[in-house]
């Protein structure tokens, strides 16, 4: 299974983390042997999100680096915010954040300067697959925002580092761009009230069964997004809809 990326970043005695991964015991002596063979020492943590498995290593960084800042938007105890378009410099690294939620709310992205705005992703945009999200169109402004801030390879939450980070932003939002669409498609074929899973069935006829309730979780956020711009109606107790004039 594939583990989350973490990344000290820096050239001096004190260095940048992003992220924290999972509470492993490897990535703590991994950690430890880094930071010894550098002579160096975690000042400042950010963390991209609150998901425990970007999270759960910040009592090991406390442990080896005890004076560690540890920075989240939406802090908890202990840490610090973290602000959009907030900046943390150290020797070799100037960087940059974005506040672009979606995949969750506190969701924020790193620019590095040094390396013509190369980006952490966090878990917005990932080495392999597709990301999950809370709010569709939350996300693709998000993403849009990361576009605009041109960066160069982009550096993921999971998965390999992304060599054209604007390009595979881009194919997220044409993939949920052509979701969105198929949903229409078929309310508009339909033409009356239709559930959730019914849509999946249709959309997803190539997927095994086992696979539907996963997908059934994006149809419905495509459907709360086409709601909120009035292009759908929510007519029953249950996950039915009902096209409605304006689509």
């Amino acid at each position: 299974m594939q583990g989350t990326n973490t990344y000290l970043i820096g050239t001096g005695p004190h260095r940048v983390l992003i992220d924290t991964g999972e509470g492993k015991p490897t990535w703590k002596s991994n950690l430890q042997k880094v930071l010894k063979e550098e002579n160096a020492t975690v000042s400042t943590v950010i963390l991209t999100h609150w998901h425990p498995d970007h999270i759960q290593g910040v009592p090991d960084v406390k442990s080896i680096c005890p004076s560690a800042i540890i920075h989240k938007h939406t802090p908890s105890k202990d840490q610090k915010t973290i602000e959009n378009n907030q900046v943390f410099t150290v020797d070799g690294a100037t960087l940059r954040t974005l506040h672009t939620p979606g995949h969750t709310t506190d969701h924020m992205a790193v620019l590095l300067e040094e390396e013509d705005n190369a980006i952490f992703t966090g878990d917005n945009v990932l080495g392999h697959g597709t990301a999950v999200f809370e709010d569709l169109a939350v996300y693709l402004d998000s993403l849009q925002k990361m576009i605009d801030a041109n960066p160069t390879k982009g550096y993921p939450g999971h998965g390999a580092v992304i060599d054209d980070a604007p390009g595979r932003i881009r194919e997220y939002i044409g993939h949920r761009q052509q979701r969105e669409n198929q949903v229409v498609d078929v309310l508009r074929k339909t033409g009356s009230k239709i559930g959730s899973m019914d849509i999946v069935k249709i959309i997803y006829v190539d997927v095994p069964d086992s696979l539907h309730l996963a997908a059934e979780r994006g149809v419905v956020k495509i459907l709360e997004k086409l709601q909120s711009e009035g292009k759908v109606e929510n007519v029953g107790r249950e996950w039915i809809w009902q096209t409605s004039s304006t689509l």
